[in-house]
């Protein structure tokens, strides 16, 4: 007999604003990733673990007691401990979102139930090997905890898609569909296998990326909800710049987009920052790479000019929650920001 998905199981993935138990994040440790800019990295981990520890738990994947250590020693004052959890399961690199487990949760007759969706993980197309101790994350997770694990058996990292909690998922063609993921899948073979783990009935897709993002297109970059019925997205001013027409034309996309309701979806813009360039490489700066915590919504910083811009309108979005910019462009060196290195742990209700 055929094994039911976890969607005929009842299973399925809440917003991000869905009240966290946790948040998941990998210690920074390949210098790889920041040549010659690694130094800074750790405090900017820390003052995210600071500010999310205030409402939730914070477990953070070290490869051992030494690496432990080292971290604590990083952590800032005002941090809450009590909510730190540190686990050795050694990674290769700190990009949790990609890595990192996809909690999905049902309501049976005895309560709430969660599950853990162990996706293939190769890296963004095979891009930065090894990656094999960051494949395994999540099933390690799972064992840990005693959280039942589904493994789909193909590709997909978590910072590609969006959700609104309520059946609706948001991703990018330039991603999903790249040949290095999943070229033996079609769009709608795809789309299955987002509806049968995540439990979504149905999926908007986006184009393409901003210049700079070697994740082929994640749209954390480009396009996130902010609740059921609300997208931001970002937006470059300036038409001679690379970014101007791809992301005038997911505009155009969504603008015509509606929810699994049928309904159209709110549409809220969000500016790009600068041109960021670090030894001549353009750097996937984005506002739109924000995490939402329970008590804060952390946004990378890059440009004083329109940084307060991008503050004041994801405060308006997140009226309860405190909204904090914090200074990225030495964590952008490494191609993400926020986003990319956390992965949120919903809880159980």
């Amino acid at each position: 007999m055929t094994p039911r998905t976890p969607a005929q199981l009842g299973y399925s993935m809440p917003a991000e604003w869905a009240p966290h138990r946790g948040t998941w994040l990998s210690w920074p440790h390949k210098e790889a990733s920041w040549p010659g800019k690694f130094e800074p990295v750790p405090g900017i981990f820390a003052r995210m673990v600071q500010l999310l520890s205030e409402g939730e738990e914070v477990h953070i994947n070290v490869r051992d007691a030494e690496m432990e250590a080292q971290a604590r020693r990083t952590l800032i004052a005002g941090t809450r401990l009590a909510n730190v959890f540190f686990h050795h399961f050694p990674t290769n690199d700190a990009w949790c979102r990609d890595h990192g487990p996809i909690f999905v949760q049902r309501e049976t007759p005895a309560g709430a139930e969660q599950a853990i969706i162990d996706w293939g993980y190769n890296a963004w197309g095979d891009k930065y090997p090894p990656y094999d101790l960051d494949d395994i994350i999540p099933s390690r997770v799972g064992t840990a905890y005693g959280i039942p694990v589904f493994h789909p058996g193909i590709v997909m990292e978590g910072g590609s898609i969006d959700v609104n909690g309520a059946g609706t998922l948001l991703t990018t063609e330039a991603c999903l569909l790249n040949p290095n993921r999943n070229p033996q899948l079609s769009k709608r073979q795809i789309e299955q296998y987002l509806e049968d783990y995540l439990g979504v009935r149905h999926i908007l897709w986006l184009g393409d990326g901003i210049e700079g993002d070697d994740t082929d297109g994640h749209v954390d970059d480009l396009t996130r909800f902010v609740d059921p019925t609300t997208v931001v997205t970002v937006l470059e001013e300036d038409p001679a710049d690379t970014n101007y027409e791809p992301l005038q034309g997911n505009l155009k996309r969504l603008k015509s987009m509606k929810d699994q309701d049928g309904r159209l979806l709110e549409v809220v813009t969000l500016p790009m920052p600068r041109r960021l360039e670090h030894e001549g490489q353009r750097l996937p700066a984005s506002y739109a790479n924000f995490y939402i915590g329970n008590t804060v919504v952390l946004l990378p910083t890059y440009d004083p000019r329109r940084d307060h811009e991008a503050i004041d309108t994801l405060q308006r979005l997140f009226p309860t929650r405190r909204v904090v910019g914090i200074d990225c462009t030495d964590l952008v060196w490494g191609l993400g920001a926020f986003h990319c290195v956390s992965q949120q742990w919903p809880l159980l209700r």
